[in-house]
């Protein structure tokens, strides 16, 4: 008689890689997602006859998913159109000035010296060269990693890595790092913006996040119809794999027997056994008893305070007048300080926030106003204390009054309420992500321990394995995709019989460097 299937429970990106790298070393591997469709924070709205993206915008580490289809004998570049972005990111701020960051370093340079003068280019400089060692010392060591802790990255970088990190003030908080680096504030918030991937404050993220201007510099690629697509063409490799995926199937409870996880129990009542299971959700939903109490166990309880950020965001079919929309744009605070400071310490929406805006029917170039309606999803950062301090409807409106008159004031024009538009909030997200409070990225990267405290691929009741954004290497397309990897690779060590490796495959970066 053959064994029972893993079970992944989730078919967001983490759970697919979980499922597409189990499915190449021959396991039989059953998907169960709640969802009517596959693909977690990438599942897409439909608005106005159109689908928009609703979550994660941009694709980087593309070596990551090349690499899963690599697992299967296929070729991502067969399933997905992915084009390049020469621009990474349009960015204005309230004085009126704007700075478009090229993916191109050299042109990056010459951008930043005409913006803020030539000692800003050199600093720029100094800080890409700062940001690669860190992410050399960082790949293997603490990616790549099961259970990376500082005595496993100090043994696994050696003498040669760690100087890096010294170097990179990787021990600092990020903002610091970067008050010492760039003379000019407005840089300061450009790149400490990077700690909002991961949904932490620049305040108090270590700077080793520096590591996310390397990996952009590597490429940053949209997807041809819309992000949900990359969902789509994993769950279709799993499938050909041999992966049963089933929607529509939610989990109530897992079953134990002599101490390990023997099955699980559906919300329909129906009892599925399993070999050994993957939980692709939040590691909060295990704490607090959502999978029964024989989960509670499983993983550390995490307090409110150590949740990462939620947002709030508006998905719009609109035409924009002014700001000269590229794919991606930022507009930002005056103070952003005093930003983190609301969300952070009083768990509330800052006055006047930052603003991301994603015209997801554009590329690099610059578009003159035709009066057409565009896809478009604007989002604010936003507290996840949905549970203990959930905000207001006047609070949430007064809000988007402020967001919209904010984006006037530096010259883009949208009128919500006269257009096709869903508004989310972090109610919506608690909803939707139970024992969250709306938290959108696991717990919130706050000091360099914290890179330590997400919860491995292991846990510790016997036959629960955990991937996704809440657990190591942490929030992110790639990284949620590599912690689904990394469960796979702990779940296959426990078995007998040959085991293959997995690593990422070497990538080109800018400049003659490379992703390893």
């Amino acid at each position: 008689m053959n064994p029972p299937p893993v079970v992944v429970v989730g078919a967001g990106v983490g759970g697919l890689a979980a499922a597409v790298a189990l499915a190449a070393q021959g396991l039989a591997v059953r998907v169960l997602e709640r969802a009517p469709q596959p693909g977690g924070k990438l599942q897409p709205l439909a608005l106005g006859g159109q689908w928009l993206d609703t979550g994660p915008t941009v694709l980087t580490m593309r070596q990551v998913f090349d690499a899963l289809f690599a697992m299967a004998g296929e070729r991502l570049d067969d399933h997905l159109a992915l084009t390049p972005l020469a621009t990474l990111a349009r960015h204005t701020w309230p004085d009126g000035s704007r700075l478009d960051l090229h993916a191109d370093r050299a042109l990056a340079v010459d951008a930043i010296a005409g913006f803020a003068g030539a000692r800003a280019a050199r600093q720029y400089a100094a800080f890409c060269e700062r940001t690669r060692q860190v992410f050399d010392a960082l790949d293997a060591a603490y990616l790549q990693a099961q259970r990376p802790n500082p005595l496993s990255l100090a043994w696994h970088c050696g003498r040669r890595g760690l100087p890096g990190l010294w170097r990179g003030n990787a021990f600092s908080s990020l903002w610091r790092t970067l008050s010492r680096q760039f003379d000019d504030p407005r840089l300061r918030q450009l790149f400490g913006r990077y700690a909002t991937y991961g949904g932490s404050s620049p305040l108090a993220a270590p700077a080793t996040l520096m590591l996310i201007a390397h990996v952009e510099q590597a490429g940053v690629w949209s997807v041809a119809g819309g992000m949900h697509k990359l969902a789509l063409a994993l769950s279709g490799l799993a499938q050909r794999l041999g992966v049963q995926l089933q929607c529509g199937r939610g989990v109530q409870s897992l079953l134990l027997r002599q101490g390990r996880v023997a099955g699980l129990v559906l919300d329909d009542g129906e009892t599925v056994a399993a070999s050994a299971v993957i939980f692709n959700g939040d590691a909060a939903a295990l704490a607090i008893g959502l999978l029964g109490p024989a989960a509670r166990a499983a993983v550390p309880a995490r307090r409110w305070v150590d949740r990462s950020l939620s947002a709030l965001t508006w998905n719009l079919l609109a035409a924009p007048r002014g700001g000269d929309l590229l794919r991606h744009n930022l507009f930002f605070s005056g103070d952003y300080p005093a930003e983190f400071q609301a969300l952070f310490g009083a768990g509330r929406l800052p006055a006047e926030p930052t603003v991301y805006v994603c015209a997801q029917d554009r590329l690099d170039t610059s578009l003159a106003d035709t009066g057409a309606a565009e896809r478009l999803l604007v989002l604010v950062n936003a507290p996840a204390r949905d549970d203990v301090q959930p905000l207001s409807p006047q609070e949430i409106d007064r809000c988007e009054q402020q967001t919209f008159a904010h984006l006037a004031r530096l010259g883009l024009q949208l009128s919500p309420a006269a257009a096709p538009q869903r508004r989310r909030t972090p109610a919506d997200w608690a909803r939707r992500y139970p024992a969250t409070g709306g938290a959108l990225y696991g717990q919130a990267t706050h000091g360099w321990r914290s890179a330590f405290t997400r919860p491995a691929a292991a846990t510790r009741l016997p036959g629960l394995w955990l991937a996704g954004g809440s657990a190591h290497p942490g929030a992110g397309l790639p990284m949620a995709a590599l912690s689904g990897v990394l469960a796979a690779q702990a779940l296959l060590a426990q078995r007998p019989g040959p085991t293959s490796t997995w690593a990422w495959p070497r990538a080109a970066m800018p400049g003659g460097t490379s992703t390893r």
